[in-house]
């Protein structure tokens, strides 16, 4: 209950801060809402609206996008053996609702004991705070400019924490963590514009190589 309520948490900052950031941006209050309707990806969003802030091309938005969001299908992988036997039109619906959140409280489950209704509902829990916390974000971004300054993007890394602490159950995900979390540091001290991609290749290599070297 601590985690999800973390996140949720995490949901409204960063649901407030897409919709300040795109007021900010340029957007229209509309434009805004439809950015969380439609795409409802909380870092997608946020790098989108810089993007759109600085003129980058729709071309150069959509390759770093599909990029940044690619971890999806790693999800989706993770979860198929979960509801592939459902019908379409559930997994449609979980499939949209499947972000960092959603799968950071049901992607541990067994197949076996997967709760299509516990999902669905917490997929579209997380789907309203957004929303309704993007019309507070485009309300209260068109009065008070220039939010970031008062550093609210901390909500991204906290949701991360929330999502990623409970999960370390095993030395693997441990070392793995630890190991990413290092390099990270690391590379940000030494200003490489990639440590973030590097630290994570780190982490799950010290992560596949502990677990292969347990099993032996």
């Amino acid at each position: 209950m601590c985690c999800h309520a973390a996140i949720e948490f995490g949901g409204r900052t960063l649901g407030f801060l897409a919709g300040s950031f795109a007021i900010d941006s340029g957007l229209t209050p509309l434009e805004g809402q439809a950015m969380s309707a439609i795409l409802f990806a909380g870092a997608a969003q946020l790098v989108a609206m810089g993007m759109i802030k600085s003129g980058a091309t729709l071309l150069t938005m959509v390759v770093t996008i599909f990029f940044i969001t690619s971890r999806h299908f790693l999800y989706s992988l993770s979860m198929r053996s979960h509801i592939k036997d459902l019908p379409l039109r559930w997994r449609l619906s979980l499939g949209f609702l499947l972000t960092d959140e959603l799968f950071a409280l049901c992607g541990h489950h067994k197949p076996e004991k997967f709760d299509r209704w516990y999902a669905l509902g917490a997929g579209l829990s997380f789907y309203l705070i957004w929303n309704l916390a993007t019309v507070v974000g485009i309300i209260i971004g068109a009065k008070i400019p220039n939010l970031q300054q008062y550093g609210l993007e901390f909500a991204v890394a906290a949701t991360f924490i929330a999502i990623v602490v409970p999960n370390i159950t095993t030395l693997p995900i441990f070392l793995a963590a630890l190991s990413a979390l290092v390099s990270s540091v690391l590379f940000a001290a030494l200003d490489i514009e990639l440590g973030l991609v590097i630290s994570s290749i780190v982490g799950m290599t010290v992560g596949y190589l502990c677990e292969e070297k347990m099993k032996r």
